[in-house]
């Protein structure tokens, strides 16, 4: 499912219109980002899912074509876990 068909069926479960479910999608999406940049907490929709900042530490690789070893520096990622409700799902509960 693209962007537009996840607009389009968000704006008919929701009685809305596309443009008003494109919005709250976006919105949605530039909150997540803020929250995750910060770093200091994270987004939990009950039950669906959720998402925080990780750090990851320093390691050592390695190049897979020549075979040495290279040095990743420290970093952030973002870890997105999926909730109960979303787990019964994929199981087809």
């Amino acid at each position: 499912m693209n962007r537009s068909e996840l607009v389009a069926a968000l704006s008919e479960r929701a009685e809305v219109t596309r443009k008003d479910a494109d919005a709250v999608l976006a919105a949605l999406a530039e909150v997540a980002g803020e929250v995750v940049a910060k770093g200091d907490e994270k987004i939990t929709v009950p039950g669906f899912l959720t998402f925080e900042r990780t750090h990851r530490a320093a390691r050592t690789a390695r190049n897979p074509q020549t075979g040495e070893p290279i040095q990743i520096p420290a970093g952030y990622s973002v870890k997105v876990s999926a909730g109960s409700k979303l787990k019964d799902a994929a199981k087809g509960k």
